[in-house]
């Protein structure tokens, strides 16, 4: 497998989109079976779908909108304006790939449902099961969107990718692949390597000592915690730093709350330790917090927290863990996905060339494309695959 990445921050979609192909081309001996497109709300998904359809005929594609910029091993890469366009190409000719996009329609399991049964049908490979899904749903239901896949493939398949974003999460968000596009839907890849891949989701958060049980919620919005409101169970516990935005009726909570999510541990075989993160997004009128995650009530919640240092580092420990996991190493490593979360992101914006450091030293400079997202998806050894905030999902592929 041969990998190559390429990027631009031209802010006209068609220069962009030239600008990164030629990139592309200069790397790559053979024709890609894969394009992935990371690309800002700036860009229009369907020019782009037509732009890279013609450029690459007869490979599946598949695009996502991201916060404000890309990184590769080149750096982490945003114009002034937050624009930039990232490539990820695959060359595979042994391997086989299929994307598909489908609008939500009120219905998000069935369609990630119709979204994998269209992709088998590209790749030719029915009656196969996937050595991964890669994921790119639009915010609000990817549990519902991954259940879905679930009721296709079982529990056994990795899922991993991440949400579309935007530059504020106000819906400018969106997806594509080769003849689709939406700004509501399920956008997926099926892998059938010719070799290895392996994956790894960590965050670079800590659990505290302080949990509590979730008394009252619905779908992805916390009433009460420990019988208590939920806006002042959960203000008490960081210190009261949604005094202001809860004196003034409630609102966005996002960047007051990065480095304290609420955490749900999951239990992978004889592996403990480890956390789904739940980022607070915003308090309603009523004192109840809404997040970008599912809640049920008797779920035990643990405040976690975090600091610039973890998330800047973490993001390379989370690509060693993916190719320990695989037995892999960068010496037979072709490249990587990365995916980051939007949130973290933003905390360590004027840092971010230290993550890109810290995954360049993990891989050893091997090609990875990198996308800022709002809502990772991804798995824990040997758990069903999940979706969290705040967290780093890695997929490394075999030379």
């Amino acid at each position: 497998m041969n990998i190559a990445t390429a990027y631009s921050l031209l802010s006209n979609t068609s220069a962009a989109a030239a600008e990164a192909v030629a990139g592309l081309k200069q790397q790559l001996v053979s024709e890609p079976e894969l394009i992935i497109c990371y690309y800002t709300q700036r860009h229009a998904p369907g020019q782009l779908g037509r732009l890279l359809r013609d450029a690459y005929p007869r490979a599946a594609l598949q695009g996502c909108s991201t916060c404000k910029g890309v990184m590769t091993s080149n750096g982490f890469h945003s114009g002034g304006d937050g624009t930039a366009l990232g490539l990820w190409a695959l060359s595979d000719p042994d391997g086989g790939y299929g994307s598909a996009v489908v609008e939500i329609a009120g219905q998000p399991r069935a369609a990630g449902r119709a979204a994998v049964e269209q992709a088998i049908l590209e790749t030719g490979r029915v009656g196969e099961l996937p050595e991964l899904v890669w994921l790119s749903a639009t915010p609000g239901f990817e549990e519902e969107v991954i259940a879905g896949i679930q009721e296709v493939l079982g529990n056994e398949v990795p899922i991993a990718g991440g949400s579309a974003a935007d530059h504020g999460v106000t819906g400018h968000w969106s997806i594509f692949n080769h003849d689709a596009q939406s700004q509501n839907g399920v956008g997926l890849t099926l892998f059938y390597p010719s070799g290895e891949i392996s994956f790894a989701l960590h965050s670079g958060y800590f659990p505290s000592e302080t949990s509590g049980i979730v008394t009252r919620a619905e779908g992805r919005t916390i009433y009460e915690i420990d019988g208590q409101p939920a806006v002042e169970w959960y203000n008490r516990e960081i210190g009261g730093k949604l005094d202001d935005v809860i004196s003034r009726g409630g609102g966005s909570i996002l960047a007051d709350t990065t480095l304290h999510p609420l955490g749900r541990e999951v239990q992978s075989g004889t592996y403990t330790g480890f956390y789904k993160l739940s980022h607070p997004e915003s308090i309603t009128e009523k004192g109840a917090i809404h997040f970008f995650t599912t809640f049920s009530e008797g779920d035990t919640v643990v405040l976690m927290g975090g600091s610039n240092e973890s998330l800047i580092n973490r993001a390379g420990r989370v690509a060693m863990e993916a190719m320990k996991i695989g037995d892999l190493d960068p010496g037979n490593v072709s490249g990587a996905l990365v995916i980051y979360c939007a949130g973290c992101m933003l905390a360590v914006h004027d840092q971010m060339d230290g993550v890109v450091e810290s995954i360049n030293t993990a891989l050893q400079g091997k090609p990875f494309l990198g996308a800022f997202t709002f809502g990772e998806q991804g798995c824990y050894y040997d758990v069903s695959s999940t979706h969290g905030n705040l967290m780093i999902s890695t997929v490394v592929f075999g030379s």
